[in-house]
């Protein structure tokens, strides 16, 4: 990922060209990376033992199932799997999101 390069990227372009399921780093700010995910159905149970998971809603709706309550998202909302959570992402229909988690985090969790 690009390290305060200072370069744009269009993120709505970049996600048009896609087909589900891709998720890229698109660069890294400080500590952390910033990914964007194109999404459609489902993904699996899984947590991250050490790091938070940040959410935002591009396109489409994302519904994410904790082991106590779902949380649904539309464009614009967002929301933060803290560290050691499972969680169980669920893309109604194509979906575009950009997440933020812990340079170095593996994707798919544990």
């Amino acid at each position: 990922p690009a390290h305060g390069t200072g370069a744009e990227f269009d993120v709505t372009a970049l996600a048009a060209q896609q087909t589900p399921w891709w998720n890229r780093t698109l660069c890294a700010v400080n500590d952390a990376w910033v990914r964007i995910g194109v999404m459609e159905g489902d993904f699996h149970w899984h947590k991250h033992d050490d790091t938070d998971e940040f959410f935002l809603v591009l396109e489409g709706h994302l519904d994410i199932e904790l082991q106590d309550r779902t949380v649904s998202l539309d464009p614009g909302q967002a929301f933060t799997v803290p560290r050691g959570v499972m969680h169980f992402p669920r893309a109604r229909g194509r979906s575009v999101v950009v997440m933020l988690e812990k340079a170095g985090v593996v994707p798919t969790g544990s």
